[in-house]
């Protein structure tokens, strides 16, 4: 398999936990256990989906992994947005983790289509 700090999708996941926890720590102390856990747990599965899938046996297996890195995407997209209309994240400090979003996602899907073959 793959070692998984030689993948961009990874390292790309990793900046982008980073910048998450950068973002989250000014967000109200109300959100302490609420929405800043999730935007950060959502954020580490990413990279970490990835590095543990990689460890795996078998492609089937780093695919699902992948899946999860996926979904994990998703759920956070969906906390950023909602942080935004909340007004914890302004629309300047959305610009980086969203696009990049899109850009983890699309090598994700990538992969798995590759693993696929």
């Amino acid at each position: 398999m793959t070692e998984h700090k030689n993948l961009i999708v990874w390292k790309k996941g990793v900046d982008l936990t980073t910048y998450i926890y950068q973002i989250t720590k000014d967000f109200p102390h109300e959100e302490r256990y609420g929405l800043v856990d999730q935007i950060r747990r959502a954020s580490v599965s990413i990279p970490s989906n990835i590095a543990e899938g990689s460890k795996r046996s078998t492609k089937k297996d780093f695919k699902s992994f992948l899946h999860f890195a996926l979904g994990s995407v998703a759920e956070l997209e969906t906390q950023i947005i909602i942080a935004i209309n909340l007004k914890y994240i302004n629309e300047k400090d959305s610009v980086y983790p969203l696009k990049e979003l899109d850009e983890i996602s699309k090598i994700l899907h990538t992969l798995i289509k590759r693993l696929s073959d």
